[in-house]
């Protein structure tokens, strides 16, 4: 298993995916008013450990109440991609 000490590359390649999150949270101070943070992190798909990890750390250390959490994950390196023209030029 990689670390997370590991290369960004090295954990692309043990199947991380770039993963960002969205997290509403109420304020301290006015409970009523909700405060958006964004969280991007290379994670894994689709059990999120380091996401989970994060949240964990925020509803014990953070006085914030989490109202939700949205999430969107995209793998950064896949398979070449390759497609046929259907128009052939000749420079001279």
């Amino acid at each position: 298993m990689i670390t997370e000490r590991g290369t960004q590359l090295q954990r692309q390649l043990h199947g991380y995916r770039l993963t960002t999150a969205e997290i509403l949270y109420h304020l301290p101070d006015h409970p009523r008013v909700l405060q958006s943070y964004i969280w991007q992190e290379l994670d894994i798909a689709p059990r999120f450990p380091v996401l989970h990890k994060f949240l964990d750390f925020w509803t014990r250390e953070i006085e914030g109440k989490l109202h939700s959490v949205r999430v969107a994950s995209v793998g950064l390196i896949s398979p070449a991609q390759f497609r046929h023209t259907e128009h052939l030029v000749y420079l001279h």
